[in-house]
């Protein structure tokens, strides 16, 4: 008898709402921005063949993917060469993606984005970004535009309730398009995050101020994808200690538990099947120790970690995906001391259209390419050219 491998744990089956995992190795949500422009439609990119083979490489049978992230609405989008879920031609093109994705015994979920002062009039057909408040980001678009230049539009609490109800509309989309359900983006400082983050949402009405009111949104979308759908095909992604798009918030694991204890508490009719969160060792820029330091000097965060939100959504019956700077070697870990139900991997997805075979067997990995993530020349650099394990 053979011993038992640390990666073991991720090799066991799991239950997630309605879906059925073989095993918990999660494909992360991974901006790519190799999508077609929409001829009849300026400023819209629809998924088209090379997306599909993406995909389809990386679909394992009984495993579960997480698209990129995908505009739920024109005015949602913030950049080049990212496809959403608004149009037919989109809708049409996405179910090529699932259609392969499950030809292959794959689960694929769509991730609805909207991203919020993210983006620039420029990418909006003019249009003015919206955000909780009119706070501008720091630094350049990737169009150049000087963020402080176009600052946002706070939205008007009519325009919070469209954009509630355009979550829930997309979610319908998504069904149409094949997807086995939808994960709304709520992190790494778009929208959502944008209104739970108390340096970026300055409102005084009924969505700012008080954790409670900022928390309001995310809820209303959860409610409102949920009744679309059916909450066992919903998850959330969030990212308390998130840095990105100048986030800082001054008490993430007071009020990033006071939402998870809300979410765990909605009735059975409105709760999602589970939390995707992202570690707070992660940072775009910083390394590990830089991003830990960072928390617990600058925001006075007492020994960050996603253990607390786990518990009380666990309390709930709510499942938990970990993320964020996950290898070989801590993966197994996080699920079997009970800090997650299930690990999703980006960059060695990337890399690594076998990931899950390559973890099971043992086998070395590649090394990913950072130069291509977003784009590169021609497109499939980067992209569908990474080899598999021989």
């Amino acid at each position: 008898m053979g011993s038992l491998s640390p990666l073991d744990p991720l090799f066991t089956p799991l239950r997630l709402g309605s879906l059925s995992l073989a095993h918990r190795i999660i494909q992360a949500p991974c901006t790519r921005m190799r999508s077609t422009p929409d001829p009849s439609a300026p400023g819209v990119w629809v998924p088209n063949d090379l997306n599909v083979t993406y995909y389809a490489q990386r679909a394992s049978k009984g495993g579960l993917m997480l698209t990129e992230a995908t505009p739920i609405s024109r005015d949602a989008a913030g950049y080049p060469g990212v496809p959403g879920i608004f149009t037919p031609s989109q809708i049409a093109g996405w179910k090529k993606v699932t259609d392969a994705v499950h030809a292959k015994g794959g689960i694929i979920l769509c991730q609805l984005w909207h991203v919020g002062r993210a983006t620039t009039p420029g990418m909006l057909g003019g249009k003015t970004p919206l955000a909780p408040s009119d706070i501008p980001m720091s630094g350049n678009a990737l169009d150049g535009t000087v963020y402080a230049d176009a600052p946002p539009k706070a939205m008007s609490v009519e325009e919070i309730k469209g954009t509630v109800e355009e979550y829930a509309a997309a979610a319908k989309r998504a069904m149409e398009a094949g997807f086995d359900g939808v994960e709304i983006h709520g992190g790494n400082g778009y929208l959502l995050d944008q209104f739970l983050h108390d340096n970026v949402n300055t409102r005084t009405d009924s969505y700012g101020g008080s954790i409670e009111n900022r928390a309001r949104i995310v809820l209303e979308i959860i409610h409102a994808v949920t009744q679309a759908i059916g909450p066992d095909r919903v998850g959330i992604r969030l990212s308390p200690y998130n840095y990105f798009q100048d986030t800082r918030d001054s008490n993430p694991q007071k009020h990033w538990g006071y939402l998870c204890s809300q979410i765990a508490a909605l009735p059975e009719s409105a709760r999602p099947a589970y939390v995707h969160m992202i570690e707070p060792r992660f940072d775009e820029v910083l390394d590990e120790s830089e991003k830990i330091d960072a928390l617990e000097t600058t925001q006075e965060v007492v020994k960050p970690s996603l253990d607390g939100f786990r518990n009380v959504l666990k309390k709930g019956g709510v499942s938990f995906i970990a993320a964020g700077n996950f290898k070989a070697e801590n993966a197994g870990e996080k699920i079997s001391s009970d800090g997650a139900d299930a690990v999703a991997f980006g960059r060695l997805f990337i890399s690594n259209p076998d990931l899950p075979r390559r973890l099971q067997e043992g086998l070395a990995v590649n090394a990913y390419d950072r130069a291509t993530f977003y784009g590169a020349s021609p497109p499939e650099r980067g992209y569908t050219d990474y080899p598999f394990a021989a």
